[in-house]
């Protein structure tokens, strides 16, 4: 299961909606997450570190994240995150 990171233009976050999505956000923090959903996600500020048993995935502000349905996975936050997100 992969982590995808994406760069999307204004456009392409206004077309999907992004910024009428919840908003979450999280203090500098370790803990393990299971997706039971799909959930893609617009980071706002921040930076993280994600753990799989593939490997892990840094992202940061202006990163537009997709976590697949089934991840087990450890989250690493170095820098508090604000984030706008959807499960689908």
């Amino acid at each position: 299961m992969e982590i995808k990171v994406e760069k999307l233009s204004n456009i392409e976050l206004e077309k999907r909606g992004v910024f009428g999505w919840p908003i979450w956000t999280k203090d500098v923090s370790k803990f393990d997450w299971h997706y039971n959903e799909t959930e893609e996600c617009y980071i706002l500020e921040g930076k993280v570190t994600v753990t799989t048993k593939g490997g892990g995935v840094t992202f940061g502000k202006g990163d537009f994240v997709t976590f697949p349905d089934g991840l087990d996975c450890a989250w690493n936050i170095v820098e508090p995150v604000k984030k706008h997100y959807n499960f689908k």
